[in-house]
């Protein structure tokens, strides 16, 4: 009743009624796996400068409908920032405008329910975004796949210590790990952990 409630007003309160699609029913059996690289890990002051999303059909990781944008931040990105996520000053010279970037990311994800690592982060990034321009958050169903994995493992282990962290995941599952961490290789690993959740029942 709550969840209705929450997703009522959010809708009452979108600025714009061309993105109504959002709250619309999701295509059966789709979802889209989406991550972010940014300035820093506190949604209040930093910003977004990567998104990556991929979508999912059935089994199917549809790389062929990748989305990839860079954006332009307000301001020049800090050194200790770099050698993270490797995204220089120059590399965002002819970035999108942040707005814009969300709004094609709106289009590209449309209701399908969202999936990620750590998925609550990448999220309140966008919502800093979105707030102010349409006034809602995202309604799209959240699903977290180091929730799955960790319900799964759980289940055989119930004492242990689950260790959470995203190449150990991969290595568990099996999965082949890309060279370089970056908005769109990440949303494509976590798309492969979350077809190979979907399809086991032990690890």
């Amino acid at each position: 009743m709550f969840q209705s409630f929450f997703a009522n007003r959010n809708k009452n309160r979108l600025k714009d009624e061309k993105f109504l699609f959002l709250f619309e029913d999701a295509p059966a059996d789709e979802v889209v796996v989406f991550d972010t690289e940014t300035t820093g890990l506190n949604p209040k002051v930093d910003e977004i400068l990567s998104i990556g999303a991929v979508k999912i059909k059935g089994n199917k990781i549809l790389t062929s409908e990748k989305f990839e944008i860079f954006l332009k931040p307000s301001r020049d990105i800090k050194e200790a920032s770099i050698k993270i996520h490797q995204i220089r000053n120059i590399d965002l010279l002819h970035g999108c405008e942040p707005n814009d970037a969300i709004i094609q990311l709106l289009h590209f994800i449309g209701s399908r329910p969202l999936v990620g690592y750590y998925l609550e982060f990448d999220v309140k990034m966008v919502n800093k975004y979105l707030k102010p321009l349409l006034g809602i958050t995202l309604p799209n169903k959240q699903i977290e796949v180091s929730g799955i994995y960790h319900d799964k493992k759980i289940k055989f282990i119930p004492e242990g210590t689950i260790d959470l962290r995203f190449d150990v995941i991969m290595k568990d599952l099996g999965l082949a790990i890309f060279g370089k961490h970056d908005a769109i290789n990440d949303a494509i690993m976590t798309a492969m952990m979350y077809v190979k959740l979907q399809n086991i029942t032990k690890l």
